[in-house]
């Protein structure tokens, strides 16, 4: 029986301002990638998202991203100093840790978030900076990674556990890539299409590229985006077609 874990982006609403609906989501992943203040998410949201998190026995991970509020994560730093991406994660992941020790649960996976993750995926010297902090702050973490990119391949050197992560929500490139959110139809808002992308993904072990090109991957846990307005509904038909197809979702602790 194929075995995967159901995940999602989250607690990235930040003072007056609401970003998707977290409890909801809860009801329905088993994992939750908590944002760490640098791209959304303040200290009542990370308290808020975490204490509801362990409550309906949800795994947790820390989120962290480049400094960039305004553009919620996903502009491209050119430039910036692999050194100083290791203090910024070092800061997020500490963060997290610290108020997921607060409501009596524990950080179990880290994801880098948006652009930091992509940028990640094709270079060398920031993903080997990303894997060599998380195993530095704990090599007991799981790192998610996109699979067949250069943070994989870190992740793997350092000794991490690692977790390879397919997105419901986004559609492929020919190399195994996720396509730019800036072309049209990047991003997938049917939910029935999302799972049946999905089911396709996890029964066969790849990747359908917009073009058709199958590119195999192995598939350990599957992201909703929290902030795609279709994410509940999605997630929702995500997972109970995988469990009708006999998928066994269950937490990344227990996937990776």
């Amino acid at each position: 029986m194929a075995r995967v874990d159901l995940n999602c982006d989250m607690g990235e609403s930040w003072g007056a301002y609401t970003m998707g609906d977290d409890a909801a989501m809860l009801d329905i992943v088993t994992s939750a990638n908590v944002a760490c203040g640098f791209h959304g998410g303040d200290p009542l949201v990370m308290h808020r998202t975490l204490a509801l998190a362990r409550a309906k026995g949800v795994n947790v991970g820390a989120h962290p991203s480049y400094l960039d509020p305004w553009g919620f994560g996903r502009r491209r730093f050119v430039g910036e100093d692999p050194a100083d991406i290791e203090k910024m994660i070092v800061y997020q992941v500490g963060a997290i840790a610290q108020m997921a020790r607060h409501v009596g649960h524990r950080i179990a996976h880290v994801k880098p978030h948006g652009t930091l993750g992509n940028a990640a995926q094709e270079d060398d010297a920031l993903a080997d900076a990303i894997a060599r902090t998380v195993r530095a702050i704990d090599s007991g973490l799981v790192l998610m990674v996109m699979p067949g990119g250069s943070l994989e391949r870190a992740g793997e050197k350092a000794g991490l556990r690692i977790a390879r992560e397919v997105f419901a929500d986004r559609a492929y490139d020919d190399r195994g890539m996720l396509v730019s959110r800036k072309v049209a139809g990047a991003v997938i808002h049917d939910a029935q299409l999302a799972a049946r992308n999905v089911l396709r993904m996890v029964e066969e072990g790849a990747v359908i590229s917009v073009t058709g090109k199958r590119v195999p991957v192995s598939v350990d846990t599957i992201c909703v985006h929290g902030d795609n307005p279709a994410a509940v509904a999605m997630a929702s038909e995500v997972r109970t077609t995988l469990e009708r197809a006999g998928v066994d979702v269950r937490p990344l602790i227990a996937v990776a």
